[in-house]
């Protein structure tokens, strides 16, 4: 690789690297401080279950149009789009809380998730090209630095929390921050990534479906599914849930569940940025079983932890176990270039499938069972998906 090509790289990886930070900074802007839109919007657990959809629900539409974007305009015209509609999606919550209309918060959960279900899509095309790119893993990484952002975001929303600064100057910042971000990332994007022959890529609705359940018959796209469903509900209900988990499970304050929050963000960086060497050096069948492993005994501490001393260390191993197996299982199904756009985006909607029907699930168990006892459903799908870990190998290790 030439000095020119080496410096190329270097800015196409720090471009996708604050992308998914800004992707993190927004959804720990947006869970530190569900308790207080919660407050703000007069909602129950059930209720707010409900509110919390609206982003799963734009995920999906995200991730159904994202592999078709990408293979038509190329994935930097998607991440673009995707986290310009993030900022609004951000604002529009920060406006939502203020003037308490539950439905405007999920309005502009909607529109986050909108955008970040697109660019999922178009970031996963964009690491996996570069990982081809560079010869090394790469994906793991980049899904750390959401996991630091995350974490990041989580301590700046409990600095929020305890300085009652309001929601909207909070979520508003934010909004600007990344519209301000995407306008410089951009330009360190090639051009067309994932853009694929007019001719290789169907345009018509009727071809886009048929294509779509055409590589739902693959055998191993299903399986990897599997793993994305488990895995994605292990990230997401901590997304959705931890604070209000500390909050009304463990009858702290929101300060509190703000800092167990970011704790797990931090642990989640943790893995996915030590990720790539243990993925490297012992394949991904057996990262992904001992990340499921973890994942299921930290649930369950948080479950049945009597305080939250134990609790915290049952964050920080479900964090853990979070951390690889949604980035390893899209890197997985985009192994072979032909069709990768359109393998990963069936994946990823498998992941957000878990996005959409978690939160009210969870709060549906959460407003008759508690939030503890409502997160054992995610330590079951879990356990399911490590049955699958074989479907992720490595072409070369099959």
């Amino acid at each position: 690789m030439t000095t020119q090509q080496s410096l190329g790289t270097t800015r196409w990886r720090a471009s996708l690297v604050a992308a998914f930070a800004c992707s993190g900074l927004t959804m720990a802007s947006w869970a530190s401080r569900t308790p207080a839109i919660r407050d703000l919007v007069h909602a129950s657990t059930a209720q707010m279950g409900v509110v919390i959809a609206g982003m799963s629900v734009g995920s999906m539409v995200g991730i159904a149009i994202g592999g078709g974007y990408v293979a038509r305009s190329g994935a930097r015209a998607v991440v673009r789009t995707g986290l310009l509609t993030l900022s609004c999606g951000t604002a529009v919550v920060a406006v939502g809380a203020t003037v308490g209309f539950g439905w405007l918060v999920a309005l502009g959960l909607a529109a986050i998730g909108f955008g970040m279900g697109s660019g999922e899509i178009a970031l996963n095309v964009e690491g996996i090209t570069l990982e081809a790119a560079v010869g090394r893993t790469v994906v793991p990484s980049l899904h750390g630095s959401y996991s630091l952002a995350l974490c990041v975001g989580a301590l700046l929303g409990l600095l929020a929390s305890a300085t009652h600064l309001p929601v909207l100057v909070h979520l508003l910042g934010m909004a600007v921050l990344t519209t301000a971000t995407t306008v410089w990332l951009v330009r360190g994007l090639p051009a067309a990534t994932g853009v694929e022959p007019r001719g290789a890529h169907p345009f018509a609705l009727a071809d886009a479906v048929r294509s779509f359940l055409g590589v739902w018959r693959e055998t191993r796209t299903i399986a990897i599914g599997v793993i994305v469903l488990g895995m994605a509900l292990a990230e997401g209900s901590a997304g959705d849930w931890l604070p209000l988990i500390v909050v009304d499970g463990f009858g702290l304050s929101a300060t509190t569940g703000a800092l167990v929050f970011a704790s797990f963000g931090g642990a989640m960086a943790v893995g996915r940025f030590g990720g790539g060497w243990f993925l490297d050096r012992f394949g991904r069948t057996p990262v992904v079983l001992a990340s499921a492993c973890s994942a299921v005994v930290g649930i369950g501490l948080v479950s049945f932890a009597p305080g939250i001393a134990l609790a915290v260390p049952g964050v920080l191993l479900w964090g853990l176990g979070a951390a690889l197996g949604f980035p390893v299982a899209l890197s997985a199904a985009g192994d072979d270039p032909v069709g990768a756009a359109r393998r990963v985006s069936a994946v990823a909607t498998a992941g957000y499938t878990a996005f959409l029907v978690g939160p009210p699930v969870l709060g549906f168990v959460g407003q008759h069972a508690g939030l503890r006892s409502a997160i054992l459903v995610v330590l079951v799908m879990v356990a399911i998906s490590a049955f699958f870990a074989r479907s992720v190998a490595r072409p070369a290790d099959r």
